[in-house]
C-alpha cells in the first residue's frame, strides 16, 4: 500500500512542528541548567553538569583532611596506630577528651587563665588590626599627596615577606621595647600586617569619592567621614579581616616571646600537652579539633557578612 503523499501545506505544518518540539526540548534543558546555578548562568546542561562534577570531586579532596581529623578525635588509641589509616572511626569513644580534660585539671596554671589570654590577645589585636588598617588605607586610597603611591608600592612590596623572615626583627624590637615576655609581643606585630592594609585600600577605592565630597561639603571631619560613610561601606572587607586576625592569632603560640607559663595563650599550653610523646597521640587529635571548631564556627557565623557586595548607594562618578 502506497503511502499518500503530503501536500505543501502538510509538509510545512509538520516542518514547524517539529522546530517547535526542538525549541521546547531545549528551552526545559536549559531551564534545567539554569536551575543547577540558581538562574544565574546561561550554560548548557552538559556544561553546568560537568562543573558540578568537577566542584563535587574538588570539594571532597578539600574536606578529606577535615573528616580524617574529626574522625581521629573519636578513635581509641589502637585505632589511631593502625596501617593503613582508617578514614572513619569503627568504635568512636570520647576518651581522648576526658584524657585532655584531666591534663588541664592537674595544670598548675588553670584553663581558664590560658583561655583569658588567648581571648585578649585575639580580640585586642584583631580589633585593633581593623582600626590601624582603616585609618591608614582611607588617607590612601581617597587622597594623593607626595609619597603615596610609593607608600602604597611598598604596602604590596611587603605582602612578599613571610612570618619568617620578619621573626628577627620583631624579636630585636619588641626587645628593645621591653615587651618581651608580655602579652604585647604577641599583639603589636600583628598589628602591622600589611594584608589587612592592602585589603582594606583596595575596597575603599570602590567607594565613590561623591561620598566624601557630599560629607566635606556638609562639614564632616575626616573621622567621621571614615566611621559613619566608608566603614559602613566597607564591611564586607573587615569583617573579612576580623576573621583573617582571629585565625592567625587563634592558632598563635607566642612561642619566641612568652616564657612565663600564666601569660601564655592556649596554643602554647596545647602544644606542650601535644609533645609529651607518643602516649598522648590521641589527646593530640582531640586537641587538634578543638582548636579547629573555634574558626570554623567564627566563619559559618559571618560568612554572609563576608560574601556580601559592597554597597556604593548607587553613586557612579
Amino acid at each position: 500500500m502506497k503511502k499518500a503523499k503530503l501536500t505543501k501545506k502538510q509538509r510545512k505544518m509538520r516542518k514547524l512542528q517539529k522546530q517547535a518540539f526542538k525549541g521546547q526540548k531545549l528551552m526545559y534543558r536549559s531551564k534545567f541548567a539554569r536551575s543547577l546555578t540558581n538562574g544565574r548562568s546561561n550554560r548548557s546542561l552538559s556544561g553546568s553538569l560537568t562543573l558540578l562534577i568537577c566542584l563535587f570531586l574538588l570539594s571532597l579532596v578539600m574536606l578529606f583532611p577535615v573528616i580524617f581529623m574529626v574522625s581521629n578525635a573519636f578513635k581509641p588509641i589502637n585505632e589511631l596506630f593502625i596501617f593503613p589509616p582508617k578514614l572513619f572511626v569503627i568504635q568512636p569513644t570520647l576518651d581522648n577528651f576526658f584524657d585532655l580534660g584531666e591534663l588541664l585539671a592537674d595544670s598548675l596554671v588553670p584553663f581558664t587563665r590560658y583561655l583569658f589570654n588567648t581571648l585578649f590577645i585575639v580580640i585586642v589585636g584583631a580589633v585593633g588590626h581593623i582600626v590601624l588598617c582603616s585609618m591608614a588605607a582611607f588617607p590612601l586610597s581617597k587622597f594623593r599627596f607626595p609619597g603615596s603611591k610609593l607608600m602604597s608600592n611598598l604596602v604590596v612590596m611587603s605582602l612578599m615577606f613571610s612570618t619568617a623572615v620578619t621573626a628577627v626583627p620583631n624579636y630585636v624590637i619588641m626587645s628593645y621595647m621591653g615587651l618581651v615576655d608580655t602579652v604585647w609581643s604577641v599583639i603589636l606585630p600583628a598589628l602591622s600586617m600589611s594584608l589587612g592594609l592592602f585589603l582594606m585600600k583596595n575596597f575603599m577605592e570602590q567607594v565613590p569619592t561623591a561620598l566624601i565630597d557630599a560629607a566635606s561639603i556638609d562639614g564632616a571631619t575626616y573621622f567621621t567621614m571614615l566611621w559613619r560613610i566608608i566603614m559602613p561601606a566597607v564591611k564586607p572587607a573587615w569583617v573579612t579581616l576580623f576573621i583573617v586576625a582571629f585565625q592567625t592569632m587563634w592558632g598563635a603560640t607566642g612561642a619566641n616571646f612568652i616564657y612565663t607559663e600564666n601569660i601564655k595563650p592556649m596554643a602554647a599550653m596545647l602544644n606542650q600537652l601535644s609533645g609529651s610523646g607518643v602516649a598522648r597521640t590521641g589527646v593530640v587529635a582531640a586537641t587538634s579539633l578543638v582548636m579547629f571548631i573555634v574558626p570554623v564556627v567564627l566563619f559559618i557565623i559571618s560568612q554572609s557578612n563576608v560574601l556580601e557586595t559592597m554597597a556604593t548607594s548607587g553613586i557612579k562618578e
